[in-house]
């Protein structure tokens, strides 16, 4: 058990987390032919549009309602609607994905009174999905802006459908990547099943080059599928922040869920895969036991230089729960962990204490440790403390590639044996290239030899 404490400082310093309205807007931007429109001022929208092109190093569609002083204080009815008719207008998406801010939340606008005012003025919008998503920036974090969109989805595109045996949903976390929601299609469809993911971001941020331009988004979760989704056996959430939204689709539709808090490691993954053999009476491919097989041989392989090493973390909390099992598993000790906001997971955390702070408090509890894992806001405070840094999560924008990087499935887990064990090798006290790499081992040089 993890005793969970909150930061007391007057200020962040060097945050770690990320607002709720950009997650939310990640989110809608899983959708295909969305446009996600954040609704306050227009500095709220260039940052959150700068985070997302830095870190997917693609175009962004994000629209802004432009609040200023005046429309604050007189109401943002106006300034909504305006938006709305000029994405409609130009670009003609098929779901407008509306989060509000702090801003607009503080003067309290009654933003789903207003989207139903907007419908009865304008019956043009009649085929166009308005979903709207309360995502304050003044409290909680980006996980919780991720599920609070995906949960303003289902309810407010799903309906109950004819049951369908072989298709599933699939709800995944903010803390997935492209690569990881690619590689739970392949597992799923494996087993003669049809995953209906949603938010789907490996079909929309998942660096293609398009055939045609469009002013929306181009891939991803379709307005179509997602209205089926209450047709689906069982709905597959993954990481605690999707609770919400499984629920309310089970509300809605009458279909069950299952959530599988992390994908990471061997036995998480071996639970995946025994659920999703019983919900499809089929037998585990014979590329995946031999990927499991591989896994093991990575684990027996990895445990020499990834057991005993101390390791500082800072994540949201889904992601730090997957990273921090993981290195737990692997031998590794956790003597630092900081998150962002709350969970029901943070206790259970295999580390002594799980702190609510930023970046400083993570600087502060890593000094002396083996390695330290955040995303690239971190590694001034690696460079400082002058120890390995790995860098996971969003933004990762000082490397290529970091949308694809994979780390569920049994293949996914193995790479990260492999990426997290080099990153401890390259830092070994000796260098000689003669030298053994095991720790601990007995070995000659040349020089000793002759």
């Amino acid at each position: 058990m993890s005793t969970v404490t909150h930061s007391k400082k007057s200020c962040a310093v060097n945050p770690l987390k990320m607002s709720q309205p950009i997650g939310a807007a990640l989110a809608f931007l899983g959708l295909d032919k969305c446009m996600p429109l954040l609704h306050g001022s227009q500095g709220c929208t260039a940052f959150g549009l700068v985070l997302f092109v830095r870190h997917f190093r693609e175009t962004i569609p994000l629209q802004t309602s432009a609040m200023n002083e005046v429309t604050t204080i007189l109401g943002g009815l106006d300034n909504l609607e305006q938006a709305i008719l000029n994405i409609y207008n130009r670009a003609k998406p098929e779901v407008i994905g509306i989060c509000s801010t702090g801003l607009t939340e503080t003067k309290g606008d009654d933003v789903e009174g207003y989207l139903k005012l907007i419908r009865e003025r304008h019956p043009e919008l009649a085929d166009t999905s308005l979903v709207f998503a309360p995502t304050p920036d003044y409290s909680g974090a980006f996980q919780d802006g991720w599920g609070k969109a995906v949960k303003a989805v289902v309810e407010a595109m799903c309906e109950p459908r004819p049951r369908t045996a072989w298709q599933v949903n699939v709800l995944p976390g903010c803390h997935l990547t492209v690569a990881d929601i690619e590689e739970l299609r392949e597992i799923i469809e494996s087993f003669g099943l049809f995953p209906i993911i949603a938010p789907d971001l490996s079909g929309s941020l998942d660096g293609h080059i398009p055939e045609t331009f469009l002013p929306t988004t181009i891939g991803g979760a379709k307005a179509g599928d997602i209205r089926e989704m209450g047709g689906s056996a069982i709905t597959i959430a993954i990481g605690e922040q999707m609770r919400d939204a499984a629920e309310a689709l089970q509300e809605k539709t009458g279909v069950p869920y299952r959530l599988f808090d992390r994908l990471t490691g061997l036995e998480a993954n071996d639970e995946f895969m025994k659920f999703l053999s019983e919900i499809s009476l089929n037998e585990v491919a014979v590329k995946y036991r031999r990927q499991r097989g591989q896994l093991v041989d990575a684990m027996l392989d990895g445990h020499f230089h990834l057991g005993g090493k101390t390791v500082a973390v800072g994540a949201e909390p889904d992601l730090l729960w997957q990273i921090g099992n993981f290195l737990s598993e692997m031998g590794c000790e956790i003597s630092a962990a900081v998150t962002t906001t709350t969970s029901p997971l943070l206790e259970k955390m295999p580390a002594a204490e799980v702190l609510i702070g930023d970046l400083e408090d993570l600087e502060s509890r890593a000094a002396g440790c083996d390695l330290l894992i955040t995303h690239s806001h971190g590694r001034q405070a690696a460079e400082r403390l002058a120890i390995p840094f790995y860098r996971y999560g969003l933004p990762t924008f000082d490397r290529l590639g970091a949308t694809h990087k994979l780390s569920v499935g049994y293949r996914g887990t193995r790479d990260l044996i492999f990426e997290i064990g080099n990153i401890f090798l390259d830092h070994l006290p000796h260098s000689h290239p003669d030298e053994w790499a095991l720790p601990g081992a007995r070995h000659e040089t040349l020089e000793t030899r002759h």
